[in-house]
């Protein structure tokens, strides 16, 4: 395969009303939420930022003024923040990415899950001809039946195992290009790619946690505080 690019523009969705981490988002925005005595948010700016990223758009909707209060500018950070507010409705994850389009220029672009914690690398930029390049996981005990197959790095909806999403990605506007405003789901946009061949994954066994309640949230914040051994809800070698 073609060598790939570094990307170095991203979004961090954050635009959640994080229902299944009530009552903890009733006062407070999930991606500001704390584990090993950093917001979520902030793990991911940091490796952003280290892995060459400039720029990183914010979605913003439940409680979202609360974030641009509590990163500023990002200069912090030694990056750039745009964000941009959706309103009291967010948009779910393919209309946020379209509503923020026209941050990322004509060059690919990261997008990473504001509600995930992970160690993985920044992904690269899809390569030549390619529209998305999804990070894949070993199915979590939560996710036990995965969503793509990974077939000599293509992306496939078939196989004989299938892992999970990690809400991490990079790719092309043109993936995007053309579709209307409003609010609409990002699976749709990777089931044409996919179908189309213009896919590709890669499998991430490292450490990776979706902090989608307060008892994994809990989890993770002792084991970055390093006070318990990893915990059941990372991600179970396949």
């Amino acid at each position: 395969m073609t060598a790939r690019e570094r990307v170095t523009r991203a979004m961090i969705l954050a635009a959640g009303r994080g229902e299944r981490m009530r009552p903890l988002t009733l006062t407070c925005p999930k991606p500001l939420l704390e584990a090993g005595g950093r917001p979520l948010i902030v793990w991911h700016l940091e490796r952003l930022a280290r892995a060459g990223v400039t720029d990183v758009v914010v979605n913003l909707s439940w409680l979202g003024e609360r974030i641009p209060a509590a990163l500023g500018d990002g200069s912090g950070f030694g990056l750039r923040l745009h964000y941009v507010d959706e309103g009291p409705e967010p948009l779910e994850t393919g209309g946020g990415i379209v509503n923020a389009l026209a941050h990322f220029g004509e060059g690919p672009f990261a997008v990473v899950n504001g509600d995930v914690w992970t160690d993985a690398p920044v992904p690269l930029a899809p390569a030549p001809g390619r529209l998305a390049h999804l990070v894949l996981v070993p199915n979590p005990p939560q996710h036990p039946r995965g969503d793509f197959g990974l077939e000599a790095g293509e992306c496939r909806y078939d196989g004989p195992r299938r892992h999970t999403f990690s809400g991490i990605a990079s790719y092309r506007p043109e993936l995007f290009r053309g579709q209307p405003p409003g609010k609409r789901p990002l699976k749709p946009l990777l089931d044409r790619a996919i179908h189309a061949g213009l896919a590709t994954a890669e499998l991430y066994r490292g450490r990776w946690t979706d902090v989608g309640t307060p008892e994994r949230l809990a989890a993770l914040d002792a084991e970055l505080r390093g006070a318990a051994p990893r915990g059941a809800d990372r991600a179970a070698s396949a």
